[in-house]
């Protein structure tokens, strides 16, 4: 999730150095405007990057290709991303929030245009990788806005919005997509102009908002890639990477495989029924992202784990029992796990690093989080191809269920590390 890499900004005054600059006075949206439309843009982009989810059935159909091919389609996303997320993610910070929106908001435009006029895989490939550097540039320019632009009197609101918008978009583009896709008209297109409609008045929008940040040097070297952590930090860090494999390693089947395996193991043809199979993931952990936000993170950590592998072998035993009903319900659980784990694990880092170490901390765990989001899923594409859909989501299922069982281990190994040292008593919320 991408709520975490904003939770260190301090909310800038009129007169503090990342305010607006001191003597300018720009007409546009007021700030608590600027706030609900940062975060519809938010919603907005997320919403996007699920929507070809219940279509990837519908692009195999049409154009004859494996189940590696589709999840190569969806890799690409998460590369474009990864990419844009180490060279951007702090370029908003030297040229202002505003540019580099609006940029990121052009380039999905391109992309949404791409999807438009897709007619084989390459052009496929092309839009998704393209949409991948355009989500990537916007989530920690749009996190920072919010932050920007927090209103004094409810002081976690950002770090909430962030953690439940990004889960709910994800839940409502690719619900949306397979309702347009089931009753409208031109299913591979429709949700594509509508969508870049919408960008247009996202476009609109940015325009409108007050600039938060000011220029300042260090515009090119913002962009070199860096990766590191604190020795400090590499104990704690180590503890939550297996929560964050299987966490994103679950949402990356889900988001990839999951249509088909409704259409293909429960025969369930419907594109409705292939969206709701992310909605069904993403919207609890939208909502858990919300709920828990006050939950200490050791607690919201376990509860995550237990639910994730719970949520998880519920859903194997419906795979196994043929049960709608009971894949469904672990679909849901899984669901809670996924949104606890985001806000929990992200949280813990924004607690341990001191604001000038957070950065390059983040980015590692993005990196290892939107890595275990696309490489399980690519393996699990070939792996469909080869020995087939049901095999595949078994053994996958079961990998995210030992790291689920691995990450509670780690987590109280953590938990007794912190009483022995004395750490153990400080209060530490999940959505700090």
């Amino acid at each position: 999730m991408p709520d975490a890499p904003t939770s260190h900004k301090k909310i800038p005054s009129a007169s503090a150095p990342g305010g607006p600059p001191s003597g300018r006075v720009r007409r546009g949206l007021s700030r608590p405007v600027a706030f609900a439309s940062i975060a519809a843009v938010f919603v907005l982009f997320m919403a996007a990057s699920s929507a070809p989810s219940p279509l990837y059935v519908i692009y195999q159909h049409q154009w004859s290709f494996s189940a590696t091919t589709l999840t190569t389609v969806f890799a690409v996303y998460v590369v474009g991303m990864i990419g844009a997320l180490l060279v951007l993610g702090a370029l908003s910070d030297h040229i202002g929030r505003r540019p580099v929106l609006a940029s990121a908001i052009a380039l999905e435009a391109v992309a949404m245009a791409l999807f438009i006029v897709a007619d084989d895989v390459s052009i496929l490939l092309t839009a998704r990788f393209v949409q991948g550097i355009a989500t990537g540039a916007a989530m920690t320019t749009l996190g920072a806005t919010l932050v920007d632009l927090n209103p004094p009197h409810a002081p976690h609101r950002a770090g909430v919005i962030s953690g439940a918008a990004p889960p709910f978009g994800l839940g409502l583009g690719a619900l949306g997509c397979g309702v347009l896709a089931e009753y409208g008209p031109h299913p591979t297109r429709l949700v594509y102009v509508l969508l870049l409609a919408s960008l247009v008045l996202a476009g609109l929008l940015v325009a409108l908002i007050p600039e938060t940040a000011q220029r300042r040097p260090g515009v090119v070297r913002s962009l070199q890639p860096r990766l590191g952590v604190a020795p400090r930090l590499r104990a704690d860090l180590m503890a939550l990477v297996p929560i964050l494999l299987a966490s994103w390693a679950l949402g990356g089947l889900y988001l990839s495989l999951g249509p088909s395996v409704a259409a293909n193991l429960f025969g369930l043809s419907s594109h409705v029924v292939g969206g709701l199979v992310v909605t069904l993931l993403c919207v609890p952990a939208s909502i858990t992202a919300f709920a828990l936000r006050g939950w200490p993170t050791e607690r919201t950590l376990a509860l995550a784990a237990t639910l994730l592998l719970l949520g998880t072998a519920v859903g194997l035993g419906g795979v196994e029992a043929h049960s709608l009903t009971m894949a469904a319900s672990g679909t849901a659980i899984a669901g809670v796990g996924f949104g606890g784990s985001a806000l929990a694990s992200f949280g813990t880092l924004a607690r341990i690093a001191e604001p000038a170490e957070r950065g390059e901390l983040f980015a590692v765990a993005f990196v290892i989080s939107y890595l275990a989001f696309s490489i399980p899923a690519v393996v699990a594409g070939i792996a469909a191809t080869n020995v087939g859909l049901h095999e595949t989501s078994v053994v996958y299922s079961a990998a995210v269920i030992a790291f689920s069982a691995l990450a509670l281990a780690a987590q109280r190994l953590r938990t007794g590390r912190d009483r022995n040292t004395g750490q153990g008593g400080r209060p530490a919320t999940a959505h700090r």
